[in-house]
C-alpha cells in the first residue's frame, strides 16, 4: 500500500503508552525465538513517572496506523546528557535518538523513521542515532546476526529485514556491538588458569562476592567503578543518582551474591563483574504473564535457579588500571570464580558476555582467551539530518 495511506499518531497518555507496548509485544510474538517479557516492566520503561531516564530526556512515542489498524511504532528522544558529551564518543551536540522500532512493511518503516527525524529536526537535532530504546543502558542496537536462538535476559531480538529498511532510509553503521557465547562446563585454557592462580597468590588482590546486606552501598560502589571505567567508551552516558537508585531496586531480585564479584586491590574496590541468571527461561515458560500464577513460577525460579544459563552484561576496571597486566588478571579471576559457581551450583551450560564494542580490543582479547565465540551482533546506525 502507498505511504500516504499511513497515519502516524502520538502516544503520550496512559492509554497510548499501553497501546505502544502492546504493539511491540505483538511484533515480538511473531519472531520464532523471541521471549515474551513482563508487560508491567515494559510499561514502566515508557512511563515518565517511573523511568528516571525521563529526568534528563525528552521522549515522544509514535504509532503508525493503516485503515485504523496499528502497523508500526517508533520512539524519538533527546538525551540531554548525551548532548553534553564529546562527539568523538558517539553522541555529542545535535545528536537525537530513535528506538522501539517495529514496522509491518517497508512503507511503514519509511514513514515512521521520517516522522522521528522530523520531530528531532524541529528540536534542533542535526544527527539521528539508533535504534536505542530508550537509554543506552537499556536496549542499544538492532540485532543483525543471531536471530536463530533465543535472546538472554535484557537482550533485544529483532527480525533481520529491519536492518535493510533502516539502511534504505539513509542510515549507515555507526557502531557494532558483540556478544560472546561461552561453554561454562569447559575448563579454561592452561594459560588462563595460571594467570588466575598467580592472582590468587597475590596478597594485594581480593575477589569477593557482592554483599546484599549492604546492597545500596554495593550498588554505589559498582556504578562508581562503571562510570569511571566506561567514561571514555563510545556511547557512554553516566548514570545519574536517580538511575543508580532505580537500577539497584530493579536488579536486586535477580542478583545472586555468589555470581557477582567485586575485585579489591590493596583493600580498595577497583573492578566488578555482574552476572544474571537467564530469567528469560521461566519467562518463556509463563509466556511473560505474571497472572494468575506466573508470578509464583517466576518467584520460585528466582529463589533457586537451576539449569540456569548466565549472562554477564557489565564489567569494569577503574581507568587508572586500564592497559595494565593486573586489569586483565582481575577480569580472568572474576570470570573464573563465576564460571565455577555457575557450573557447579546452578548447572549452567552456557554463559553470554556482552555487549562488547567491536573496537574494544581489550575485552575482545579476554573473550577470545577463554575460548568464547561471537553469537550475536547488534548495530547502532547514524544519519545526518
Amino acid at each position: 500500500m502507498a505511504e500516504q495511506d499511513i497515519v502516524i499518531v502520538q502516544a503520550n497518555d496512559k492509554k497510548g503508552r499501553a497501546a505502544f507496548v502492546d504493539l511491540g509485544r505483538e511484533f515480538a510474538a511473531r519472531e520464532p525465538h523471541s521471549v515474551p517479557q513482563v508487560r508491567s516492566e515494559q510499561l514502566e520503561l515508557v512511563n515518565p513517572a517511573k523511568n528516571p531516564f525521563y529526568g534528563h530526556a525528552d521522549v515522544q512515542l509514535f504509532i503508525a496506523r493503516r485503515s485504523g489498524k496499528p502497523v508500526g511504532r517508533i520512539a524519538a528522544h533527546i538525551d540531554h546528557l548525551a548532548l553534553e558529551l564529546p562527539a568523538a564518543q558517539g553522541m555529542g551536540p545535535g545528536t537525537g535518538l530513535f528506538g522501539y522500532f517495529d514496522a509491518e512493511d517497508e512503507a511503514v518503516a519509511k514513514a515512521l523513521i521520517a516522522c522521528a527525524e522530523d520531530w528531532l529536526r524541529e528540536r534542533g537535532m542535526t544527527r539521528a542515532l539508533g535504534p536505542i530504546s530508550l537509554s543506552i543502558w537499556e536496549e542499544p542496537g538492532l540485532l543483525v546476526e543471531g536471530q536463530d536462538h533465543p535472546p538472554m535476559i535484557m537482550m533485544g531480538h529483532h527480525p533481520k529485514h529491519y536492518a535493510k529498511w533502516i539502511e534504505q532510509a539513509g542510515y549507515a553503521e555507526a557502531k557494532r556491538l558483540l556478544t560472546y557465547d561461552l561453554d561454562v562446563q569447559q575448563e579454561f585454557p592452561p594459560l588462563i588458569r595460571r594467570i588466575v592462580q598467580s592472582g590468587e597468590r597475590n596478597e594485594r588482590i581480593r575477589i569477593r562476592k557482592v554483599d546484599k546486606k549492604r546492597w545500596d552501598e554495593e550498588v554505589k560502589t559498582i556504578l562508581h567503578i562503571l562510570n569511571d571505567a566506561w567514561s571514555s567508551n563510545w556511547g557512554f552516558i553516566p548514570f545519574t543518582e536517580a538511575e543508580i537508585a532505580h537500577a539497584g531496586k530493579k536488579l536486586r531480585p535477580i542478583i545472586r551474591e555468589d555470581l557477582n564479584m567485586v575485585a579489591e586491590l590493596d583493600g580498595r574496590p577497583v573492578a566488578f563483574m555482574l552476572t544474571f541468571p537467564d530469567v528469560n527461561k521461566p519467562l518463556k515458560e509463563i509466556g511473560g504473564k505474571l497472572l494468575p500464577f506466573g508470578w509464583l513460577t517466576l518467584l520460585r525460579w528466582l529463589r533457586r535457579p537451576k539449569q540456569a544459563d548466565m549472562r554477564v552484561p557489565l564489567m569494569g576496571v577503574l581507568k587508572e588500571l586500564h592497559n595494565s597486566r593486573v586489569a586483565s588478571q582481575l577480569a580472568f579471576m572474576m570470570i573464573s570464580e563465576i564460571r565455577d559457581v555457575a557450573a557447579r551450583k546452578y548447572d549452567a551450560e552456557r554463559g553470554e558476555i556482552g555487549w562488547i564494542l567491536d573496537d574494544n580490543q581489550g575485552m575482545k582479547a579476554i573473550a577470545d582467551a577463554i575460548d568464547s565465540k561471537i553469537n550475536r551482533e547488534y548495530v547502532i546506525y547514524e544519519k545526518t539530518l
